[in-house]
């Protein structure tokens, strides 16, 4: 519940320049008390609760359908264990009105400082500057996605804003014509490699896909699904590379 609590406190302290925000969290029949305690010190932000765990996709897809009725330009999946820098959002959204076909963009991440995968390799200074994600690579022999500069320190060696294949699920920022043209998450993957099926569908509808460095935030990374490693995290990965490798793969 903490890591909601920090995140919700980066999302209000972003910096906003010509554009309204609007925050909703989806609680997916969560079984503590944090939904009290977000709106009491939150009670502006709009919570949808749900009966059962619909899982990423689809218990994105009902923030997704809520935003999209109340008319907004673009919809900002945020992974709950993430903190963003104040100019996160912005920078993404001077990004887009760059680039017309542009449809997703993601931020770059770094670990959460002591959330490395290899913490203890890194001076104390280099903390929280070592890359978790700077693109999306996939291997498609293997059906393997992978991030591009995972466990490098930041060294502005991914300071390019480029094209990129997909753009991870952790930090999503889509226009809402993709959506429109293409529907929403896959509800079968229900987690992992949903956020690839659904930039791989939008490439096909002709929208291009992002990395916006520029724009940049921090993970606690796979803390929602039990730690990097965890049995759940490795039986979604496998049966979704699966599903993936079938609709994909050549």
């Amino acid at each position: 519940m903490q890591d909601s609590i920090e995140c919700l406190r980066s999302v209000e302290n972003q910096k906003r320049e010509g554009f309204e925000l609007e925050t909703i969290i989806v609680d997916n029949a969560s079984t503590d008390d944090s939904v009290e305690k977000i709106k009491a010190q939150f009670p502006q932000i709009h919570i949808l609760i749900n009966s059962e765990n619909f899982g990423f996709s689809e218990g994105n897809n009902i923030g997704v359908r809520y935003a999209l009725k109340k008319k907004v330009d673009f919809v900002f999946i945020l992974n709950n264990d993430t903190l963003l820098d104040k100019n996160c959002l912005l920078r993404l959204l001077q990004t887009a009105k760059k680039y017309d076909q542009g449809g997703i963009f993601g931020p770059k991440i770094y670990f959460s400082a002591g959330h490395e995968y290899h913490k203890d390799n890194y001076s104390s200074t280099q903390l929280g500057k070592v890359i978790w994600y700077a693109g999306g690579k996939i291997d498609w022999d293997n059906v393997l996605a992978s991030h591009r500069g995972v466990d490098e320190v930041d060294q502005g060696q991914y300071d390019l804003l480029v094209k990129t294949s997909f753009v991870s699920g952790c930090a999503m920022f889509i226009r809402r014509a993709v959506f429109e043209r293409i529907g929403m998450f896959d509800q079968k993957l229900f987690l992992y490699y949903e956020d690839l099926d659904l930039c791989k569908r939008a490439q096909k509808a002709g929208f291009e896909i992002y990395y916006v460095p520029s724009s940049f935030m921090w993970h606690k990374n796979a803390n929602s699904s039990g730690g990097s490693g965890s049995d759940l995290q490795s039986y979604y990965i496998t049966r979704n590379r699966l599903l993936i490798g079938l609709r994909y793969a050549p």
